[in-house]
């Protein structure tokens, strides 16, 4: 795994030297603002630094596991482990380049790894702490082992996917990858580290709204009743034009709720922007004729059951009223407390209708995130937004792989 950061004025130009340099296969794994230090600084403008990811050839397909597990290999080689305890337990000091599994990673990419995992690690060990004095006095009587410290790792990690709802199939995924890329005299510090940056991995790169090539973006919000669908539209509208300053318009084609349909055009009014209510497709094709100098054409469709035959009909009619005429963007909203079960049924239903990106709602109702992660594995359709509370346009923001990773680490 190849992991560098890259700097330049603005995110997008980071980017683009990344994917120059190593391909365009790279996901983002971190991205902050810095300053020039010294007596200058002042009047340097800050520059965006972006950390990036990419798995090797031998990483994406990694060989078939010997007869011996990683697991035991580990223990066999234990007592190496031992002697350099001292080193693999002191996070703040960088690693050895010869003993490193990420050779392309210089000392600082790893200090600054550590300290994100630092929590994670805190917690694992404490938890590991309570467990050992749990242990009944039977147990207690027994040697101890090598092995046993091991396997209670991968079973805290695993047992920590599955409390925050990562479905099984998915977590005994992430299990055997990182077993698979462990490396002879491996730290267990660095298997957590394989862990946490495989799930970053997974979530791949955030997708968020960006404006058309030509005349404006027309984006359409689908989804079941009840998620926020019609919150999220105005947090959105509000962020394009409090501070992109971005020229939006409004439509709504939920003629089943009336109350949908005046809480939109409340925002509207507010924002001081036009909203239209459509009951047609020809209706949609005129409204984007008329707001051809527009940057953004945000529209609500109606929220219905996924069960319902006659209301997917109407929301294919309509999120499909302009492709002669622009490439629209779909993206489906769902809140983060639903059954996965359910998620996967909703998910079909309107794959059935299009490609989408999907915005999580309601994460300040749930402390378990694995659904993020499971559907995100079910769909491959990229994560954009995602909203936790009612106040527009401050409870929304795009989605971040690192936090949300650590959450299910339990950091």
């Amino acid at each position: 795994m190849i992991i560098k950061k890259f700097s330049s004025k603005t995110e997008a130009d980071a980017i683009d030297i990344a994917r120059k340099e190593l391909g365009p296969d790279v996901v983002i794994m971190n991205v902050r603002t810095i300053k020039k230090k010294g007596i200058f600084s002042f009047f340097s403008s800050p520059q965006v630094e972006v950390t990036v990811a990419l798995e090797e050839e031998g990483e994406k397909q990694p060989p078939k596991a010997p007869a011996m597990t990683a697991l035991e290999q580990l223990a066999a080689k234990q007592k190496e482990i031992e002697q350099k305890k001292a080193e693999s337990i002191k996070v703040s000091e960088p690693v050895n380049a010869s003993s490193t599994p990420y050779d392309d990673v210089d000392s600082k990419s790893n200090n600054a790894l550590e300290e994100k995992l630092d929590s994670i690690e805190t917690l694992i060990k404490k938890r590991l702490e309570n467990e050992d004095s749990k242990v009944s006095d039977e147990v207690k009587s027994e040697p101890h082992t090598e092995e046993n410290d091991q396997m209670k790792l991968t079973k805290l990690l695993y047992n920590m996917m599955i409390d925050n709802e990562v479905h099984e199939k998915y977590a005994n995924q992430i299990i055997e990858e990182a077993e698979k890329a462990n490396k002879p005299n491996m730290p267990v510090d660095y298997f957590l580290t394989n862990i946490y940056q495989k799930m970053i991995l997974k979530f791949g790169q955030t997708s968020v709204i960006t404006p058309a090539p030509k005349g404006p973006k027309v984006v359409y919000f689908v989804g079941p009743t009840g998620v926020g669908k019609t919150t999220t539209i105005a947090k959105i509208a509000s962020k394009f034009c409090l501070e992109e300053k971005k020229k939006v318009a409004l439509l709504t084609s939920d003629t089943y709720r009336i109350a949908a349909a005046e809480q939109l055009r409340t925002y509207a009014n507010i924002l001081e922007i036009p909203c239209l209510i459509i009951y047609s497709p020809a209706e949609i094709e005129e409204a984007y004729d008329r707001f051809m100098d527009f940057d953004y054409i945000l529209v609500d469709t109606a929220g219905h059951s996924h069960h319902n035959e006659e209301q997917k009909n109407n929301t294919n009619v309509v999120i499909h009223a302009l492709d002669e005429k622009t490439q629209p963007e779909v993206y489906l909203v769902l809140s983060a407390t639903t059954k996965y079960k359910d998620l996967i049924s909703i998910a079909d239903t309107y794959k059935e209708m299009t490609d989408f990106k999907i915005i999580f709602t309601k994460l300040d109702e749930t402390t378990s995130l694995g659904n993020l992660l499971n559907l995100k594995l079910y769909t491959g359709a990229d994560l954009s937004y995602v909203t936790y509370g009612q106040n527009v346009p401050e409870d929304i923001d795009r989605f971040d792989p690192q936090s949300t990773v650590k959450q299910i680490l339990g950091g």
